[in-house]
C-alpha cells in the first residue's frame, strides 16, 4: 500500500514537471522562429516571462492543477479501498480450511484473478491520469501562446523568450521581464469556474 502512495505521489510529481517543461519548451520554440528584422539583431526587442512565476500564479494552471491532484486523490482512494478488500480476502483465504483441494485452488485462483484486476485497474486510471495531464499540459500551452500573440500584436517584441530558473536564460536585466504583464493579462482574460 505504501508503494502504490508512492507511486501516486509520483506520477503527481512527474506530472507537474511535464507540464512546467512543455510550457517552457513551446514558448521558447514559437517565439523564437521570429525573423530577424532587416535593420539587423541591434533593432529586436527581446523580453522574458518566468515561467515558474507564471504557471504558479496563472488562476487557470491553479485549477487545473487542483483538478488533478483531486483527481489523483480519488485514484488513490479507490486503489487503497480495493488494495484493502483484496487484502482482506486474502487474510480469510489463509485463515480458511478447505474440505478439498480443489476448493482452495478456486478460491486462490479467484483472489488471483482479483489481484490482476486490481493491478489492471491500477494501470487505466493512472494511464487515464496521465493522459488528462497532457490534455491539460497542451490546453495551458495554447492558453498562454494564443495570449502571447495577442499580447504581442500591440507590444511589437521581436522575441519573448520564457525562463526557467537557469535553464534557458543565464542573465537578463529585470527590465526586460514582462511576467506581471503577461500574468496579469492571462488571469483578467480567464473567468474560473463556478465552484460548488
Amino acid at each position: 500500500m505504501k508503494r502504490l502512495n508512492y507511486l501516486m505521489n509520483g506520477l503527481a510529481a512527474l506530472a507537474l514537471i511535464v507540464l512546467f517543461a512543455q510550457c517552457a519548451g513551446n514558448t521558447d520554440k514559437q517565439t523564437t522562429n521570429a525573423p530577424a528584422q532587416a535593420g539587423g539583431l541591434s533593432e529586436m526587442k527581446i523580453a522574458y516571462v518566468e515561467i515558474d512565476t507564471l504557471l504558479a500564479k496563472y488562476n487557470y494552471c491553479i485549477d487545473l492543477n487542483e483538478a488533478m491532484v483531486k483527481k489523483g486523490e480519488n485514484v488513490r482512494l479507490t486503489l487503497n479501498q480495493k488494495a484493502s478488500e483484496l487484502e482482506k480476502q486474502k487474510q480469510e483465504f489463509q485463515n480458511n480450511a478447505y474440505l478439498s483441494q480443489e476448493r482452495a485452488q478456486q478460491e486462490y485462483n479467484r483472489i488471483a484473478k482479483l489481484e490482476q484486476d486490481l493491478q489492471n485497474l491500477s494501470n487505466k486510471l493512472q494511464s487515464e491520469l496521465m493522459s488528462e495531464n497532457e490534455k491539460n499540459s497542451l490546453q495551458l500551452r495554447d492558453s498562454i501562446n494564443a495570449f502571447l500573440k495577442e499580447y504581442n500584436k500591440t507590444k511589437g517584441y521581436s522575441m519573448i523568450i520564457s525562463n526557467t530558473g537557469f535553464d534557458n536564460l543565464l542573465y537578463a536585466d529585470s527590465v526586460y521581464n514582462i511576467t506581471r504583464e503577461i500574468l496579469d493579462g492571462l488571469n483578467a482574460r480567464y473567468s474560473s469556474p463556478v465552484k460548488k
